[in-house]
């Protein structure tokens, strides 16, 4: 069964560089961040693994861990981590599951028979603090993630969850943002937008951007 926004992200036990991944235990009251890889020893993940764990502490920041697979066995994942390294200059600091029976690939539906009926594509699972799906992206296997986008997103959807506002196009922190159009009290958006707002239309409202802390 497919998964979707909003669903509970299925929790799994499974190997990784850093033992056994209990994962909703390994998240506690964290958000996550799961992405997938097709195999090990491929030039775009070799890529990917490597800003993912230059960025770790960004995510940190904002209470999300990232963990990575891919469906080859804990020993191909450490001599490729050597590689990474070696070519990338950058430690691999996040564990990395080991999915060789397929259980956590099948269970997020990263395998689609029509791309490749072995390897996983590049699927990305935001997941909150609740366990909920928030956001999933799936990019093909020739084509690299954006992780400035991803952390752009997680950003997006702390704040939206926090004030009563939704993002807009190429939004990037500390710019404006839109207030939901279910809001319509003026008193109330005096209230909660005290930097105040313009009104572009009666359905477009922008306000500085509140303060995420």
């Amino acid at each position: 069964m497919a998964l979707h926004i909003g669903d509970t992200a299925p929790d799994f036990s499974q190997v990784s560089t850093q033992g056994i991944i209990e994962f909703h235990k390994w998240m506690g009251k964290d958000w996550a961040i799961l992405f997938s890889h097709p195999k090990d020893y491929t030039p775009v993940c070799t890529t990917e693994l490597a800003e993912a764990s230059r960025l770790k502490k960004e995510f940190e920041k904002r209470g999300v861990k990232i963990i990575g697979l891919s469906v080859d066995a804990v020993s191909d994942h450490e001599g490729w981590s050597k590689d990474i390294q070696e070519t990338q200059g950058q430690t691999l600091n996040f564990p990395l599951i080991a999915d060789a029976d397929r259980k956590v690939s099948t269970l997020y539906d990263m395998i689609h028979p029509k791309a490749d009926n072995t390897f996983t594509v590049r699927s990305v699972f935001i997941i909150d603090s609740q366990k909920k799906i928030r956001l999933i992206m799936t990019y093909p296997a020739s084509t690299g993630r954006n992780f400035a986008e991803i952390l752009r997103v997680v950003d997006s959807l702390q704040l939206t969850d926090k004030y009563k506002v939704a993002t807009p196009v190429n939004w990037e922190h500390g710019q404006d943002v839109i207030i939901v159009p279910s809001l319509t009290d003026e008193a109330e958006m005096k209230r909660l937008f005290p930097k105040g707002y313009k009104v572009v239309k009666p359905y477009l409202r922008t306000t500085p951007q509140p303060d995420l802390k």
